[in-house]
């Protein structure tokens, strides 16, 4: 058999085989459908749409449009063109804004037997009330970034922070979503701030409390939950995690919404790797978290915490 008629005969016996196991597909599908009425699994089946997570981004990406404008739009604004194009954003952002809205309220409606809250109605109402909050959103952003570039010799410009800091973005993000979490949106909150955790490492739950001035430096690893309270001219940096006591499982479900995460007053720094947690620890104004330390109790105002020097061993 020359080597013409091995290649063919390799061919003949790949498509026998691709073949073989296409036919054992419908076999395969019939027991994943069965799988899907397995009531210990999770399926989203003969619900309402959830939001669509790709609107998501587009909503963010918009926003960081009228957020920030001239600097993510794909051309150029001036004096002429300001009018049309940001009111063109805005009126997209309000029908996109308004749909997942109402998605997010109908889907908790039909899923959990809840009463009509007429959601589309709801949606173009929370929308607009959001619409309404940028122009001050952009203002306590304004005063984010300042405090960034205040505390960050290594930054050009305000320019290049707007452009390139992922805490900036992360905290972006978040103050828009507090809005809607503020209105008892479920799930949009999440799914957007979910989406800054993806692109930067930086993990703030929309329910936290965050005052102005607040900074974020590298910020990568970050985790602030849900009933965190930040002060004004706060600033934190890698590695810092604000969070809550682990508990046993029975008492998970009593503490939903109850005060887990701790409270850090004005002016208080935290450095790279440090945890502080519990909903009764309040870091007192003006402090200093020094880096890896572990807290869980309450520390004064005007208070400087550090580890010991460790002892370093040579070989």
């Amino acid at each position: 058999m020359n080597d013409v008629e091995l290649l063919e005969a390799k061919c003949k016996t790949d498509v026998e085989s691709f073949s073989k196991y296409r036919r054992q597909l419908p076999v395969v599908t019939e027991k994943i459908i069965e799988s899907c009425y397995d009531k210990d699994g999770y399926t989203h089946i003969d619900n309402e749409p959830i939001p669509s997570k790709e609107s998501v981004i587009e909503i963010i990406n918009k926003l960081k449009e009228i957020i920030f404008p001239g600097y993510f739009s794909s051309g150029k604004l001036d004096q002429v063109n300001l009018n049309y194009i940001l009111g063109q954003s805005v009126s997209v952002l309000f029908d996109r804004l308004s749909q997942q809205i109402a998605l997010s309220l109908r889907h908790d409606c039909f899923r959990y037997n809840q009463p009509c809250i007429e959601c589309v109605e709801q949606g173009h109402r929370i929308s607009i009330a959001v619409l309404e909050a940028i122009p001050e959103i952009r203002k306590i952003l304004s005063n984010d970034i300042r405090a960034v570039y205040g505390g960050d010799p290594a930054a050009r410009s305000i320019d290049e922070i707007i452009f390139s800091y992922p805490g900036v973005f992360a905290i972006a993000v978040y103050r828009i979503a507090h809005k809607l979490f503020e209105f008892d949106v479920p799930l949009l909150p999440r799914i957007m701030t979910e989406y800054a955790h993806n692109l930067t490492g930086i993990d703030i739950h929309p329910g936290a409390e965050i005052g102005e001035s607040f900074g974020i430096d590298h910020g990568t690893g970050i985790v602030i939950g849900e009933t965190t309270v930040i002060g004004e001219n706060v600033r934190i940096y890698q590695g810092v995690t604000l969070g809550a006591l682990s508990l046993p499982k029975d008492a998970v479900d009593k503490l939903r919404g109850k005060k887990r995460h701790p409270t850090i007053e004005d002016e208080v720094i935290i450095y790279s790797g440090a945890t502080i947690l519990g909903g009764d620890t309040v870091i007192g104004a003006r402090s200093v978290i020094g880096g890896n330390v572990w807290i869980t109790k309450s520390v004064p105002p005007d208070t400087t915490v550090i580890m010991e020097m460790p002892r370093l061993v040579y070989k």
